[in-house]
């Protein structure tokens, strides 16, 4: 391959980026969608459209899985990593690297070196009969821990026949920083620890944090323009911006959003869970898909409201997104996942990241019991 100059200016005039968030670096990846939305350099979906890899957060036990992902950009590429959410240094830096044609000449050496390692066995095969009692391969397969609209830090392990996922089994890393839980239950934690939070910082939080998950579900339901929108509107939100403000848009996306009978029909009776009699699951995550996200849309509402509000917080009143958070309780997260093998076994593979996107995880509320009361 002949890098020349031209090639190099073309990568570095508008470079797509593959970003890879690490647990415990929600606000570092919140602020990279931002700054990349902002420069309007795209996102890709995958490390093999990508000419930067941008790592957000530290995780050492997932090293290994991002030398992988980098081995498999094409060059030129170059690599960033953020550790804080001031990423504008670093992204110039990345794209500095595209454009020089000697630091793009080592790259092609490294990834050269390592073509071979880089086509090693990611899974196996075996025989099992299938549903109707044929013989079909069992291939074992890993979603995440680096997937574009994905929970940072969980791994599903499957087994697929045909198309059909028949086991699964759920990896969860954690990150390098300080175990103080999720940055998204931050106001609930400072009321615990007896600090003064008014409604409106709750209130904020919360509709950021559904219009979070509103973006990676409709990233992975493959509609990316209302996924933009609902990462513009999650930064207006954590920006400050008053409620009449964002009245007006949030409900121009509520109707969109809800109102799309495509969204609804790919979407209806996925991952359906009990709502009522013995085995009910909690009330935020009932139904299947669509009820889920119709939830989190009601809720953005509901929240609007509540944004200037300046009284004291009760936590009773107004929960986090994913659930009443309890110090003394197991975190919310900590039921998703647990409902994850179940939920997801016999479902198809291409309707798997659906589900997952509708229940949206957040690893971070899963630490040690004694990491919970605090914030950061």
């Amino acid at each position: 391959m002949e890098l020349s100059a031209l090639l190099l200016r073309l990568a570095a005039a508008r470079p797509r980026v593959f970003l890879a968030p690490l647990p415990g670096a929600t606000p570092i990846r919140i602020a990279a969608e931002r700054e990349l939305r902002e420069r309007g350099w795209p996102s890709v979906d995958g490390p093999a459209q990508a000419d930067i890899l941008l790592v957000a957060g530290d995780a050492a036990e997932l090293e290994a899985t991002v030398r992988d992902t980098w081995a498999t950009l094409p060059v030129p590429r170059a690599l960033a990593r953020a550790t804080t959410p001031q990423l504008a240094e670093i992204l110039d830096a990345a794209r500095r690297s595209l454009g020089a044609p000697a630091a793009q000449r080592r790259q092609l050496a490294e990834q050269a070196e390592r073509r071979e390692m880089a086509h090693g066995g990611a899974s196996m095969a075996e025989r099992g009969p299938d549903r109707d009692g044929l013989e079909l391969d069992r291939l074992h397969l890993a979603l995440g821990p680096l997937l574009a609209d994905w929970p940072a830090g969980l791994t599903l392990h499957v087994v697929l026949q045909g198309d059909v996922i028949q086991q699964v089994e759920v990896g969860i890393a954690t990150g390098d920083g300080p175990r103080h839980g999720s940055w998204w239950t931050e106001p609930w934690r400072r009321v615990a620890a007896g600090e003064p939070v008014t409604v409106a910082e709750a209130a904020r939080r919360r509709a950021a944090a559904h219009l979070d998950s509103l973006a990676r579900l409709l990233g992975v339901a493959g509609w990316p323009d209302a996924a933009t929108t609902a990462r513009l509107l999650r930064d207006r939100t954590l920006a400050g911006a008053s409620a009449d403000g964002l009245r007006g848009p949030v409900h121009r996306f509520v109707r969109r959003v809800g109102g799309s009978r495509t969204l609804r029909w790919s979407t209806r009776g996925l991952g359906r869970l009990p709502a009522a009699g013995a085995d009910a699951s909690p009330p935020v995550v009932a139904g299947d898909v669509v009820d889920r996200y119709g939830r989190w849309l009601s809720r953005l509402v509901d929240d609007l409201d509540r944004l200037d509000a300046a009284g004291p917080l009760d936590p009773g009143e107004v929960e986090p997104a994913r659930g009443p958070w309890d110090p003394d309780a197991p975190p919310p997260s900590a039921t998703l996942v647990g409902l994850l093998p179940e939920l997801l076994t016999g479902a198809e593979i291409a309707t798997a990241r659906l589900i997952v996107a509708s229940l949206d995880p957040d690893l971070d509320e899963v630490v040690p019991a004694g990491d919970r009361s605090g914030h950061g």
